[in-house]
């Protein structure tokens, strides 16, 4: 089977961002294939066609690529927004938690972008497009590691853009800001609390929470990466939605200790 629609691939489709997203670009014409861990019991998007994928397993990504590849004779959109969410102070997690969320949310992408760059090279033309935050251009504390995963993102991709482009692929971010989605329900939280930091985590909880509650609708994002998928010369970064794209220019105007104080003031940090 084979589509004369161009193809996309999005990680992490079963919700949020990821469903947003597979649903904007079969609207768009994309050919569409969602995955999630287990896709089994998922309610179906209407023109996406979902499959199982692990993106800590090389094997797993490599399989699956093949497959859409096979299926529908190409890829040339792959949007990399599976990860996880991670809440607490540096101190609090072990370094096997850290590990974790780095192996999902950095080796994830890679791992992903490894196995279709080949295919992209050799048809000369695709673009990947790799789900940033603006916490990965303005740290935020008690989420160093998830800062940390963001800003190797960033980084990553910059990288290796100008190392593909001439081939005809491109690697962009996109960079939103918190939205509605159940991201704070399902970060994974520290797994070495200390009392030390409770006061503090606890108003940072709440402030994340009320963020979400104020936040983007997923859709926000969702148009964002169509956009970044279909632009006839595209930007090295978009930032999705006001808040992001307020920040993103603040953190480039606003001089360094200024910001740091405002940071301090906005998460109700002493000193």
């Amino acid at each position: 089977m084979t589509t004369n629609r161009p193809v996309a691939l999005v990680t992490g489709a079963s919700s949020g961002i990821g469903k947003a997203a597979a649903a904007a670009l079969a609207e768009a014409g994309f050919e569409v294939v969602g995955t999630s861990r287990n896709t089994s019991g998922l309610a179906p998007t209407p023109g996406v066609t979902m499959l199982d994928l692990d993106v800590t397993g090389a094997e797993s990504a490599t399989t699956v690529v093949k497959q859409v590849i096979e299926r529908f004779g190409g890829i040339d959109v792959l949007v990399n927004n599976a990860g996880i969410g991670a809440a607490g102070a540096a101190e609090e997690s072990s370094l096997a938690q850290d590990q974790r969320i780095i192996d999902v949310n950095v080796f994830g992408a890679i791992r992903m972008m490894k196995a279709v760059l080949p295919h992209m090279r050799g048809q000369g033309s695709g673009r990947i497009i790799n789900l940033s935050s603006v916490v990965g251009l303005v740290p935020q504390p008690y989420m160093a590691m998830y800062a940390a995963s963001k800003h190797a993102i960033e980084g990553y991709s910059e990288s290796v853009d100008h190392e593909v482009r001439e081939h005809g692929v491109r690697v962009l971010l996109v960079e939103p800001a918190l939205t509605k989605t159940s991201f704070d329900a399902n970060a994974v939280r520290s797994d070495l609390p200390l009392p030390v930091y409770a006061k503090q985590r606890g108003i940072f909880d709440q402030l994340v929470a009320e963020l979400i509650k104020k936040g983007d609708d997923p859709s926000v994002v969702a148009k964002v990466i169509v956009t970044a998928a279909t632009a006839p010369k595209p930007k090295q970064r978009y930032a999705a939605g006001p808040t992001a794209s307020r920040v993103s220019v603040l953190r480039r105007i606003v001089p360094a200790r200024a910001f740091d104080r405002q940071m301090r003031k906005l998460n109700q940090l002493p000193g």
